[in-house]
């Protein structure tokens, strides 16, 4: 996620620079990087700039705010919205990304628990499982299905259940990562980061 910390001792300071920069991202386009504040729709103007604050103390007793930067725009390439979860993640996720999700914590759809108990009987040699997906395009399982031949390409089907089932967990875990990139408006690029110092200068931090 793209992601400015403000760190000080006054929460009144803290507050009002936290503000400042919340009213200065929600005015602020950069169509290079496809962010834009405001369009028109049906005549009417839409804002789509907005942040996600999260405020903590910090270990030395000071005050912490980290304002996440979002945008709800859509395209016709990503009609969800160009900072959402990208459709070959929704058969993970595709509902928005929230604040405990910002902070780390993926929050997934409760149909993954035995969706991915069955991806991961599939690796540990149910090979009636993996037939009848590859058989059957209305199989539960469908929506992984490619991403099923994935792992099976790369973990094969002769784990054990529990190393199977750890393998999943971990390869959601990446998903997960992928998803939270998508998210972000300013991505982990030369061009993404060049954009995010663009922001930044422009509110005379740098």
């Amino acid at each position: 996620m793209s992601v400015l910390r403000l760190n000080g001792v006054d929460p009144a300071v803290l507050l009002e620079c936290g503000n400042a920069l919340y009213e200065a991202w929600k005015a602020y386009s950069d169509p290079e990087a496809e962010v834009l504040a405001f369009s028109e729709v049906d005549g009417e103007v839409q804002p789509h700039n907005t942040v996600t604050p999260i405020v903590r103390r910090a270990e030395d007793g000071s005050f912490e705010m980290d304002l996440v930067l979002r945008n709800n725009r859509t395209n016709e390439q990503y009609p969800e919205g160009i900072f959402h979860p990208h459709r070959e993640m929704h058969h993970i996720k595709k509902e928005n990304i929230g604040l405990i999700e910002v902070m780390g914590l993926a929050i997934l759809p409760g149909r993954l628990k035995e969706e991915l108990d069955s991806i991961a009987s599939i690796l540990a040699g149910d090979q009636a499982l993996l037939e009848a997906l590859k058989n059957d395009p209305n199989h539960p399982l469908a929506q992984h299905a490619a991403w099923v031949q994935e792992l099976v390409e790369r973990f094969g089907t002769a784990l054990q259940h529990e190393e199977a089932v750890k393998i999943v967990q971990n390869e959601v875990g990446i998903k997960f990562t992928h998803i939270l990139e998508h998210a972000g408006v300013y991505k982990r690029t030369p061009e993404g980061q060049a954009a995010f110092r663009r922001f930044v200068k422009s509110f005379g931090a740098i």
